[in-house]
Parts: C-alpha cells; structure tokens; sequence
C-alpha cells in the first residue's frame, strides 16, 4: 500500500457514540479505530459527540475525522454537512449519499429505477387498513424501520394480527415503516473499498435466528464465510450490482452492500451501510483480511482517503 507518514494527517479526532440507538455499537468501533490510528502512529483523539455536535467540532478544531457512528446523526448526511461547513475533510461517503443510503425505502425506490434487484415493498402508516395491505404480499414479511441499522426494531410476522405490534416495535426506531417480503435464504456482504469489491462474505447466523442485533456484533455463534462458497459466475454478478449500487448512490470510499439469495437463486439487493461497524465481529474487516489488509492498515487507508481532493 501507498506509504504515507502520519504526520499529514496533522490532528485526527475519531467521531464516536453519539445519540443514536446504535451508541454502544459506534462507541466499539470508535474505540478500535482510535487504537489503530495511534499504533500507526497518528495524532488520534476521541469526540463522544453530544446534541452540541457543532460546538464539540468547533473547540477541539481536528484537522481531519474518521467517523465511526452508526445510526442517525451519524450515516444519514447531518454530520457530513456539519463537517462540510466546518470545511474539514473526513473519510466517509458525502451528504447525499449518507442521506439516500440511510433510507431503506427511497434508496430502494432509486435502485428500482435503475433496474437493480430490490424487493417490493410499502410504507406502513398507523391508520392504515393493514389486512388489506398485506394482500399485496405472501408470508412471512419483514417490517422495519426505514431509517434505522443494526437490525434494530426488524420484525418477522406471519400473519396480519402480529402487524400492529411489529409496527409499534418499529416505529420505536425510526420516523417510518416499510414492509417487504422475508426472504428465506443465504445473505452476502460485498465490501467495496475505494474503487473495488473486496472478497464476498457469506454470514450464518445461528439456527433459527435471522442476523439481528445480537447476532451481528455479540454471538459468537455466528459464522462468517470468506471467502465465500459462490460460483466465480455469482460472486462476478454480485460484485457488478454491489459496485453499481455504491456508485449510482454516490458513494465514495468505503461501505459495505447486502444481498439475500431466495431459494430459487436469484440476488436481493437489501441496503448499503456507508459506515459500517469496526468491531471485533464485524465484516469489512474480514473481508479486508482476506485481501491481505490487516486491521490497522485498513483503518490508515480509509483515513487516507481523507487527502483526495
């Protein structure tokens, strides 16, 4: 890789925790890109940023962030324009792309239109006739929240009496409510780092679970597969769609895009994750791994990405 003394990069503040459902996940993360950083021998620092986010930034004045919140506040594009006003470079997609890719339901709609592989689905409101809603589909469904991540507020129904609770439950985590189809099946993470897909991972969760909250960053019974047990003819296809998704969105840098595979074979995409977890169970640095990038050169060629114009 590219050798660049750490002195460039001048003071480096890590973005983490936040007001976000996802804090104890983003305050991991945080803690491990710190780490990384000041091993590579970076003037790193860490902001738990609070509601004064504005304030934080401007009294400690980084020369540069690495973010590493999840969830609003976080991935959905207000950090990214407070950094954009701020004038200080960070290493993540930008504002739009934070935004669309934050929202399950539009992003899905762009994709759509641009003949990707996406699910049908609906925004649920709570007046709405819901039996007659769910005619539209066959169980089992997935209702979640459009704007949340982590698997947080997700829910399984298999049949229109367990809506209302799985609505609430979701509406717990986000400003709306979409519905689609459960896909029983495989799910694959394509990881895209600067211009190109690192190896695909398949993730197991464990039986009779789906990947959940729990099941992402704290079990240690789920598996990763990496590289993965697709032929040379689907990992080719799926890393095509990944990269079209992650560039038609305008995404830049890094993420990490979903896919399910139905039992009949065919790809969903499912979402791209701009900012996705650094923790010990997560799955860029896996992929990265077997690409031959270590944990800490990973972190320093993502900051990297900070000195492009």
């Amino acid at each position: 890789m590219e050798k660049k003394s750490p002195n460039v990069f001048g003071r480096v503040a890590v973005l983490m925790g936040g007001t976000s459902c996802e804090r104890e996940v983003s305050l991991m993360s945080g803690k491990n890109v710190l780490e990384a950083l000041r091993r590579k021998g970076v003037d790193a620092y860490p902001i738990d940023l609070g509601q004064n986010i504005i304030e934080q930034l401007q009294i400690n004045r980084p020369d540069r962030v690495f973010i590493a919140l999840h969830g609003p506040n976080g991935e959905d594009g207000i950090i990214q324009s407070v950094l954009e006003v701020l004038d200080i470079p960070y290493c993540s997609s930008g504002v739009i792309a934070s935004t669309l890719t934050m929202d399950k339901y539009k992003s899905k709609l762009f994709w759509k239109s641009l003949e990707l592989p996406v699910l049908p689905l609906m925004i649920l409101n709570e007046k709405d006739d819901f039996a007659k809603i769910v005619k539209q589909f066959d169980f089992p469904l997935c209702v979640k929240p459009t704007n949340s991540g982590s698997s947080l507020g997700i829910s399984k129904i298999t049949s229109v009496a367990q809506l209302p609770k799985a609505y609430k439950l979701a509406k717990q985590y986000g400003s709306q409510v979409m519905v689609e189809p459960w896909i029983e099946g495989r799910e694959f993470d394509v990881c895209i780092l600067g211009s190109k897909a690192l190896p695909i991972v398949e993730i197991v969760p464990p039986k009779g679970s789906f990947y959940d909250y729990e099941a992402k960053y704290f079990s240690d019974k789920t598996k990763y597969i990496c590289p993965c047990n697709l032929s040379a003819e689907e990992q080719k296809q799926l890393q095509i769609m990944a990269l079209k998704a992650f560039q038609s969105s305008d995404c830049r840098y890094w993420s990490r895009v979903e896919f399910m595979q139905d039992k009949n074979g065919k790809f969903w995409l499912l979402e791209i994750n701009t900012i996705p977890g650094l923790t010990l169970h997560s799955i860029v640095p896996l992929a990265a791994k077997q690409a031959g990038i270590n944990f800490d050169d990973l972190i320093y060629k993502i900051l990297g990405f900070t000195l492009k114009k």
